[in-house]
């Protein structure tokens, strides 16, 4: 994780991110300098940023808004005070409604992105000025804290040349919190195709079957916001095991970039929330699933049950059967 510290300073209101990347300083000031690849690590895992206006010059603005996994929206701006590449800039970043006019309820803040080099790539402190105690005290009450550490966490992987980020490591899982749990697969396929392998039933029957022995017996699929999908498994021949299903809602979905859905295990009550988005790079699609589970003892027992084993055992399937059939 990039992120070494983050300081709050009551006295001098303000509050400090400081982080490291194994990166070179001209990389890391493009990530920040280009709205498209700031969308992929702007806003905290769950809540993605959109870029709908750039104007990256002094006394331009940036609008962007976040949206939840439950369909929630929070929207900013940046208004660029100064810019020293690639050493230094400094934007005015507040709130806005969704017309894009600032939302005076909620306090807007000074923040100044420092870069250096070192030996290993670059030193980044990100200096955060409030306007009065009650201002900081707001945004930190409002996890922004939390949320730094987890947007910033995702910057890895863009740093990096997605294949090298990801090819060949097969399922990662990485434990955010109690509650919340990221799974990353990179897929050798196209977005659109990857996307469809997950919601047209035909395509999903061929590959989401996890390990060797098992059959899908029901597949129900849909994008449509609000209606509901169930898919079940049965053992087949000498395996063991007992025939299960899981259902769920769509929540959200954005073809072919995201999906929100509500998971459980057929006549159980826990429920998980599954927030699937794929990425795509140079003919590779990289899946990632953020999991928020109602607690850190559920969690712990549905990770036990190996679950990330059987989705590598479902990905090996979806590259071997299913994009390369489409190749051929």
């Amino acid at each position: 994780m990039p992120v070494t510290d983050v300081a709050t300073d009551t006295e001098n209101l303000t509050m400090t991110v400081t982080a490291d990347f194994a990166a070179p300083i001209e990389r890391v000031w493009n990530a920040y300098s280009d709205p498209r690849q700031l969308e992929r690590f702007w806003g905290p895992p769950g809540w993605p940023a959109t870029f709908t206006a750039w104007d990256h010059t002094i006394g331009g603005r940036a609008n962007y808004s976040m949206s939840g996994p439950r369909g929630e929206k929070s929207s900013g701006y940046w208004e660029f005070l100064a810019i020293e590449e690639p050493r230094r800039f400094e934007v005015l970043d507040g709130f806005t409604d969704e017309e894009g006019n600032p939302n005076e309820q909620f306090p807007a803040m000074r923040m100044e992105f420092t870069f250096a080099p070192t030996s290993d790539g670059t030193h980044m402190v990100t200096t955060s000025h409030f306007a009065s105690l009650e201002a900081l005290e707001q945004v930190v009450e409002m996890g922004m804290v939390e949320g730094t550490k987890m947007a910033m966490a995702q910057l890895d992987a863009v740093l990096q040349d997605l294949r090298e980020y990801a090819e060949g490591k097969g399922t990662r899982v990485e434990m955010l919190d109690d509650t919340h749990v990221r799974i990353t697969r990179l897929v050798n396929g196209p977005r659109e195709l990857v996307w469809r392998a997950h919601h047209e039933p035909e395509l999903i029957r061929q590959w989401m079957l996890g390990p060797d022995g098992w059959e899908m017996t029901e597949c129900v699929a849909t994008t449509t916001v609000g209606e509901s999908y169930r898919n079940s498994w049965a053992p087949v021949g000498d395996t063991e095991g007992q025939p299960f299903g899981f259902e769920g809602e769509v929540l959200l979905s954005d073809a072919p970039r995201r999906a929100v859905t509500t998971e459980r295990m057929q006549g159980q009550p826990v429920e998980t929330l599954n927030d699937l988005n794929l990425y795509e790079e140079d003919g590779a699609t990289l899946v990632t699933v953020l999991i928020e589970y109602p607690d850190k003892d559920t969690r712990d027992m549905i990770l036990a049950t190996g679950m990330a084993d059987g989705m590598e055992a479902s990905f090996e399937r979806l590259e071997r059967e299913v994009l390369a059939a489409a190749r051929s």
